[in-house]
């Protein structure tokens, strides 16, 4: 081998070496903790289609987990998407005030959240400014209307409170989210769509 073919062989070689590997497309995932809540959201739009004006977007509260943690997820059926949300509980459900929900109450003047489905209603203006009214289609929360249980935001339902505090403020059994983002509630979750409440342990 020549000077000539030594230098354009070592040429070529460093132009391959200079070429940028393709990286195979990866393929499009979610966490497993979101593929239980679309998991639930679709079982329970399932068990509640007929009372439903709107069935894209689905509410699923999941009160096993503590409320310094996003528990209140936005299930997008159309989309296969999940958003999640902080979310406090009633003082009835957690009087030791340790951020975590101990019990479900129907009962008025408990103070409690209630376990089950609901159905978003019309917007209304109250002790929090625009709130979404909710109407529970299950024994275990058949009183939500008596009882004024309704998603609003709150102050004591914002991420400052961790910050100071390590969990969020009570509710009087309403679902009181952070004042920040209660206007994707208003856009993605009132008008007769479907809210979920338990302890489901999504993870």
């Amino acid at each position: 081998m020549d000077r000539r073919q030594l230098l354009s062989g070592g040429l070529a070689a460093g132009a391959l070496a200079a070429w940028p590997t393709r990286v195979p497309a990866q393929p499009w995932s979610i966490s497993e903790q979101h593929r239980k809540v679309l998991a639930v959201a679709a079982d329970q739009l399932e068990r509640n289609r007929a009372r439903l004006w709107r069935s894209d977007v689905v509410g699923i509260a999941d009160f096993a987990l503590p409320s310094s943690l996003p528990r209140l997820h936005f299930a997008d059926l159309e989309r296969g998407e999940v958003r999640s949300f902080l979310v406090a509980h009633g003082k009835g459900s957690d009087p030791e005030h340790d951020g975590f929900l101990k019990t479900f109450s129907n009962v008025p003047n408990s103070l409690a959240t209630s376990r089950g489905a609901y159905v978003t209603y019309e917007w209304y203006k109250g002790k929090y400014g625009t709130s979404i009214r909710l109407g529970g289609v299950e024994a275990d929360n058949s009183n939500a209307l008596d009882r004024a249980i309704v998603l609003h935001p709150a102050w004591y339902a914002n991420p400052a409170m961790l910050e100071r505090w390590g969990k969020l403020g009570r509710s009087d059994g309403c679902f009181a989210m952070g004042e920040a983002d209660f206007n994707e509630a208003l856009w993605h979750l009132s008008g007769g769509r479907l809210l979920y409440a338990d302890k489901l342990g999504l993870g």
